[in-house]
C-alpha cells in the first residue's frame, strides 16, 4: 500500500487542528455580526480585533488598524495595485518583474492594456533581480506605483524588497511587495522598512483557504474596489468573514511561535532532498539562487522529461507535488518564471517543484527518493529526445 507524501505546501498547507479549533465556536456559539450595535455583536468584534492584532504582530505592524481583511492573497494583490493606482493622479508608471504570481501580473497588465505605462523587470539565470534596473525604472521621474514579490513561488527565490522598497520610496513612488510566500516562514518587519503595502494569504500558512489579509501603511491612500458597507474602515465592504478571519489570526500566533523550528525543520529535509536526487538522477538541476531562497521550497529540472509525466507518476505512488504555480496547474505552457531565467529548454518542460511543511518528515524525503529515480529513469528510455 502506497504512502501518502504531500510535497505542495506553497500551493495550500493542511489547516493546522489549533486553528480548526479556534473557528469552531463562530460558526454556533458566537454567530453575531460584529458590526451590531448589540453585546452579542460586540463580543465577536473584539474577537476579530485580538485577530487583527495577531496578523499585525507575525509582519511587524506597528498599528493593527493597518490590517485589511481579504478573502485571498489575490484579492490583496489586486486591491493593492489597482486601489492605489487609482487612488494617484494622473497616470502613475507601474513597475513590476516577469517571475511574479499571476495575481500580480494580471492587474499590471489590465493597466497596461488602459494606457499606463508598464515595465516589467528581468531576472538572471538564478532568478535574481538586477538593482541597477530597479533604481532606472524607479527613477523616470514619474509616479510610480511598484510590486515586487518578497520570495518567488515557484523556485523560492527571494529578492531583497526592503532595499528595493527604498530604492522606490526615494524616487517618490508606491511600494507593494507580495508576500504570500514568505509570511510565517521568515521574519518580517514592515514598521522598519519603507514597504507601503503588504499581501498575505491564510493557506499558505495553516489557515484556511478563503481568508487573506492586506497592510496599508497609515497614510497610504487605495481606493476601495469593494463598495456598500463601513467595514475594514471603509476599505473593504462587506460583513466580516468571522471564524476565518479568527483561523487566520491563530495561524499567525502558532507561526510566529514556530517559524525558526520550522525553518529549520524544512530546510533539512529540502536539502536531503536535492542531495538524494542530484546523486540518483543523472541530468537534474536545481533551478533558481540555492543561497537565497526559501528554507523548505526546491525547483529541479529533469532533462528530456516532462513535468507532468512525472507527476502522474508520482500521484500514482501517492507522492503529490507541482510543476510549479496552482494557478497556472491547466496550463501547457512551460512555467513563465523558468523561461524569464532561461532555464535550457531540455530542462524547462520537466520542472518540479516540492514545497515543504511542518508536518512533513524525513520518512517523506526517503519515499520520494524511493519512487522518483525509477520513474525518472522510465520517462527517459521512453523520451525521443534523450535517445537520440
Amino acid at each position: 500500500m502506497n504512502k501518502t507524501v504531500y510535497v505542495d505546501n506553497n500551493a495550500t498547507t493542511a489547516v493546522a487542528p489549533e486553528v480548526t479549533e479556534s473557528m469552531l465556536p463562530f460558526f454556533h456559539e458566537q454567530w453575531g455580526n460584529p458590526s451590531s450595535m448589540h453585546t452579542f455583536g460586540g463580543k465577536v468584534k473584539r474577537n476579530v480585533d485580538a485577530a487583527r492584532e495577531k496578523v499585525a504582530a507575525l509582519i511587524g505592524a506597528e498599528h493593527p488598524s493597518e490590517i485589511i481583511f481579504t478573502s485571498c492573497g489575490s484579492e490583496s494583490d489586486n486591491m493593492a495595485i489597482r486601489g492605489s493606482v487609482d487612488a494617484m493622479d494622473g497616470h502613475p508608471h507601474v513597475i513590476t518583474t516577469r517571475v511574479e504570481h499571476a495575481a500580480v501580473l494580471g492587474p499590471c497588465h489590465y493597466l497596461e492594456d488602459r494606457g499606463y505605462r508598464l515595465t516589467t523587470l528581468e531576472v538572471d539565470a538564478k532568478g535574481n533581480l538586477d538593482m541597477g534596473k530597479v533604481r532606472e525604472a524607479s527613477s523616470s521621474g514619474k509616479k510610480t506605483v511598484a510590486s515586487i514579490m518578497w520570495a518567488n513561488n515557484e523556485t523560492g527565490v527571494l529578492f531583497p524588497v526592503p532595499e528595493i522598497a527604498a530604492l522606490i520610496k526615494e524616487g517618490g513612488g508606491i511600494f507593494h511587495t507580495d508576500a504570500v510566500q514568505i509570511a510565517g516562514k521568515l521574519p518580517i518587519s514592515v514598521k522598519d522598512q519603507p514597504i507601503d503595502l503588504l499581501s498575505i494569504s491564510g493557506h499558505k500558512l495553516y489557515a484556511p483557504k478563503g481568508i487573506g489579509a492586506l497592510y496599508v501603511r497609515r497614510g497610504t491612500k487605495i481606493t476601495p474596489h469593494i463598495m456598500g458597507g463601513h467595514q475594514e474602515r471603509g476599505r473593504r465592504a462587506g460583513t466580516e468573514n468571522v471564524p476565518y478571519i479568527v483561523g487566520l489570526g491563530t495561524a499567525c500566533e502558532m507561526t510566529m511561535a514556530t517559524m525558526a523550528n520550522d525553518a529549520e525543520h524544512e530546510r533539512r529535509l529540502r536539502d536531503r532532498l536535492e542531495a538524494g536526487i542530484l546523486a540518483t538522477c543523472k541530468g537534474s538541476q536545481i533551478n533558481g539562487d540555492v543561497s537565497n531562497r526559501l528554507p523548505g521550497t526546491t525547483n529541479i529540472s529533469f532533462e528530456y522529461v516532462e513535468g507532468e509525466s512525472i507527476l502522474l507518476m508520482l500521484d500514482d505512488v501517492g507522492i503529490y507535488a507541482s510543476t510549479g504555480s496552482a494557478c497556472a496547474s491547466g496550463s501547457l505552457e512551460p512555467s513563465h518564471v523558468l523561461r524569464a531565467m532561461d532555464v535550457p529548454r531540455s530542462m524547462v518542460h520537466g520542472s518540479i517543484r516540492f514545497s515543504f511543511g511542518r508536518y512533513n518528515t524525513e520518512a517523506d524525503v526517503d519515499y520520494i527518493l524511493e519512487k522518483l529515480p525509477p520513474i525518472i529513469k522510465r520517462l527517459r528510455e521512453l523520451s525521443p529526445f534523450a535517445q537520440g
